[in-house]
């Protein structure tokens, strides 16, 4: 029987006739591909029905199936049976579908969705979340039996391959959903995901080999799809396909643009001074998401939106990680009925949330990503036939170029890849151990297993060795502590027996490290959210700062909890959580290159590059406006001291360890020492001697000949291994981060692994921990492909050297990032006002030299 003859389908399209809706193509094709035994990945724009394409195919499975055992009790059975059969109740079958979701806001969204699809189609299936706002009571009624559909994160799926007797619940298993694929795509919870799905499925295959288990991603922002498939499906001998919709989303990007641009821009000041452009855009819509990069910038907006209009209070909302969960739950539930007018957001709500009310997203300062961009931009007119509206609120002029590169990648649909990642020894221990938790493991059998994952396909026998060793007694160093031998053999099977080992390693189950974070609550009961114990530190009992959009008086910690009252005061400090600044991507330095030509030359169609006009004439006329086939540098000389400041274009994180490499580099000419600064167009060296410089060293010095010898020797490479080490000896299992309520505070977790750190460089040079802490050093934060590749784009670019009086549009932006660091607010514009006024006087004063040299 063909899909569209059986019965599943029809039900299903009927549903959806009666419903007044039609499947798209790419939704029936994956529904036929689903049937066929496929595995594979659906890419779609946000708001087509990515989720139904998968949920769908499922359920007309089942459908199909119910129909099929519906028609043997009927020739079986006699008329009583069938009787008996209508009227019985709910008869539970097992866990059927595990739809992986990388964020907890997804999931109670996607849980209402799906029992409406099922109560409409009288398909008997309960709908179940596991994540770490489930109740521990909801969890015990899922170990006795499991619903239909569970909705869970990477976590939660470790955690339950941690309990006893774990292959039972699989064995009505069908599929496995990753949903937004691309967001676990490139981070170790991705690889979390990858080994959990490959347990399952061997779970599943030793207990019935005949079974057909299909793997499905779903996704809608990513530029690596062939490779994006092979890290979730990488079996050989499973048939596998990618369905691309062939669909457009309409996008409406529109930017808030200044009044007048300020000739000396620096990051943060324009934002704020737009802000009053915002509340229009509020009150026209039914209610907007107003996304900001980070959890400070969030709470900082907040109140300056408050500030600017104080009838919004009570109809605008804040929602962050670092926010009770259920307060994030109130707030999710208040935009979907509307009762919320705006709502300001970090990626806590950038995925997948279908918010029907939602008709406009307004994303404050750049998002450094395409991709983000258009997932955020979609969270308005969430559904095929809407528009997706997004406004672009730059908080410095030279945003307005990025915002014009992002509307051209936007159109030639050009989204940055995902890379994967690969050989996490962390995770891979963490995960070991967690089988070891649970039912044990036969350690030749993981291996296979293991092996047949992307992550961990060049993974060698004598590694897997090296971490039995290390898992069963700690290895070379560390053989003579007990409290590391965690795992033993026992019936032939690898296991943890020590119960106090088994909870503390439960605890402690995921990827994501951050400082230990401490809960706030009211003197009078109620949480508010969460902290980092290092933002705690530095404040005073009596201090206010802000939280959850509300100004808390700091009183003292008592048992790892903040307690808090009120504060009178209307504004305070705002905290700041780790992990703040995104750097640009490289797809969007590339673009914003070209940009910087099309500004002056005006071949474009930009409103955004017409309003930044004046800035780019006054930038052509005091030094020069980088072509994209020319790399500049400029020299300036103020009090401070002799400037150099270069522009790559990409991104403040390769730009930080390229600013060490040529600090190096001109070092071994002349003893001379520099500070450092960097943006994401540039960096700058200061130092007080003259630099030795010239046209014909210049490409040597930007040379990719000896790179890693020479990062090696102009970074402390191995403090930034260290400091990578940290995350890693907690992944592994190394450290232990403490019991709820009383965690290690971050200070003592960072001497705890820099300890292990030394012991390991010096005594047992072959640690694997040691070597991918090294390793993810340089790919990751030294990212030394890119800084590779954007030396060799400098070796065939001209290279134009500015002698500047004073700073130009493109290097203050970078200055004042260096002062912010060490300044007050007050003392910081204070000094950007004298900066301003000089460099104004002495522009003109060039002028007029020049004037008079002309007239001579």
């Amino acid at each position: 029987m063909t899909l569209e003859k059986s019965p599943g389908y029809k039900k299903v399209i009927k549903w959806l006739k009666d419903s007044k809706r039609k499947p798209f193509k790419f939704q029936t094709d994956a529904w036929q591909y689903y049937a066929e035994g496929y595995s594979g990945l659906v890419n779609a724009p946000t708001g087509f029905g990515k989720t139904f394409s998968m949920f769908l195919a499922v359920v007309i499975d089942e459908l199909n199936d119910q129909e099929s055992r519906k028609a043997v009790v009927m020739s079986d059975a006699k008329a009583k049976t069938t009787r008996e059969t209508k009227t019985k109740k709910y008869q539970p079958q097992g866990l059927k579908l595990i739809w992986i979701t990388p964020l907890r806001s997804l999931a109670k969204d996607l849980a209402r969705a799906m029992t409406e699809v099922c109560t409409a189609l009288e398909l008997d299936w309960h709908v179940g979340v596991r994540n770490g706002d489930t109740a521990q009571s909801e969890k015990l009624k899922q170990k006795k039996q499991m619903p239909e559909v569970l909705i869970i994160t990477p976590e939660s799926m470790h955690l339950l391959l941690a309990q006893k007797d774990t292959s039972r619940y699989f064995d009505e298993l069908q599929c496995i959903v990753a949903d937004e694929w691309h967001e676990l795509l490139g981070s170790k919870r991705g690889v979390m995901a990858e080994l959990a799905i490959s347990r399952i499925r061997g779970l599943l295959l030793e207990k019935h080999p005949e079974k057909l288990l299909r793997i499905w991603g779903i996704s809608a922002t990513i530029g690596n799809l062939e490779q994006a498939l092979d890290v979730l499906v990488p079996y050989d001998e499973v048939l596998k396909t990618i369905v691309v919709a062939d669909l457009e989303k309409k996008i409406e990007i529109k930017s808030i643009l200044p009044d007048h641009i300020d000739m000396l821009p620096w990051a943060g000041h324009l934002g704020h001074k737009l802000a009053h452009k915002l509340l229009p855009i509020i009150e026209k819509s039914k209610t907007t998401l107003i996304f900001c990069n980070t959890r400070g910038q969030a709470e900082l907006w907040y109140q300056n939106l408050l500030k600017l209009d104080e009838n919004l209070a009570g109809q605008i909302a804040i929602h962050h990680g670092s926010i009770d969960h259920e307060l994030r739950n109130w707030i999710e539930e208040a935009i979907h009925t509307g009762a919320l007018k705006a709502v300001i957001s970090t990626s806590s709500l950038d995925l997948g949330v279908d918010f029907k009310p939602v008709d406009t997203v307004v994303q404050i300062g750049s998002p450094k990503g395409v991709a983000r961009f258009l997932q955020r931009a979609g969270r308005s007119g969430h559904s095929p036939y809407e528009t997706s509206k997004i406004f672009f609120l730059p908080t410095h002029a030279l945003e307005l170029v990025e915002a014009a590169a992002i509307k051209e990648a936007a159109k030639t649909n050009d989204i940055e890849s995902r890379e994967p990642v690969v050989m996490s020894f962390d995770v891979l221990i963490q995960y070991m151990v967690t089988l070891a938790v649970g039912d044990g493991f036969d350690d030749r059998k993981l291996f296979e297993e293991v092996k047949q994952t992307f992550a961990f396909r060049e993974l060698e026998p004598d590694e897997w060795s090296w971490m039995m060793q290390f898992i069963t007694t700690g290895g070379e160093s560390l053989t003579a502590y007990t409290e590391f031998s965690k795992v033993e053999k026992e019936d032939g099977l690898w296991k943890v027996k020590s119960r106090q080992m088994a909870m503390r390693h439960r605890l402690h189950i995921g990827t994501i490290v951050s400082d230990a974070m401490i809960k706030v609550k009211y003197m009078t009961g109620g949480y508010v959210g969460m902290v980092e114990e290092s933002f705690l530190s530095k404040i005073k009992p009596g201090n206010s700062f802000t939280l959850a959009g509300r100004v808390l008086e700091f009183i003292m910690v008592k048992e790892m909890t903040a307690l808090v009252r009120k504060s009178r005061l209307k504004t305070a400090i705002t905290p700041s959580w780790m992990g703040g600044r995104m750097s640009l991507t490289a797809n969007l330095g590339a673009i914003l290159r070209k940009k910087y030509n099309q500004t002056l030359d005006k071949t474009h169609e930009d409103e955004e590059l017409d309003i930044i006009l004046p800035l780019f004439e006054r930038q052509a006329k005091v030094s020069h406006v980088p072509k994209d086939d020319e790399f500049l540098i400029e020299l300036i000389k103020t009090r401070d001291g002799y400037h150099f400041f270069a522009y790559p274009f990409e991104g403040r994180q390769v730009h930080e360890i390229l600013a060490a490499l040529i600090a190096y580099r001109l070092s071994k000419s002349k003893p001379i020492s520099f500070s450092i600064a960097m943006n994401d167009y540039g960096f700058e060296l200061l130092s007080e001697k003259p630099i030795p410089l010239d046209e014909d060293n210049i490409k040597l010095l930007f040379s990719p000949a000896n790179l890693s010898e020479d990062i090696v020797a102009s970074i402390n490479s191995t403090e930034m291994a260290r400091r990578k080490f940290r995350d890693i000896a907690c992944i592994s299992g190394l450290v232990f981060q403490g019991f709820p309520g009383k965690y290690v505070a971050n200070k003592h977790l960072q001497s705890s692994a820099a300890l292990f750190f030394n012991v390991f460089s010096d005594y047992d040079k072959h640690n694997l921990l040691l070597r991918q802490a090294y390793d993810e050093a340089f790919y990751q934060q030294i990212e030394e492909p890119r800084l590779a590749a954007a030396l060799h784009r400098i070796q065939t670019s001209r290279v134009i050297i500015v002698k500047a009086e004073s700073y130009t549009p493109l290097c203050f932006p970078i200055k004042v990032d260096s002062l912010r660091e060490n300044m007050s607010s007050e003392e910081l514009g204070e000094r950007i006002a004298r900066m301003t006024a000089e460099a104004d006087k002495k522009n003109a004063q060039a002028q007029r030299r020049k004037k008079n040299d002309h007239q001579l």
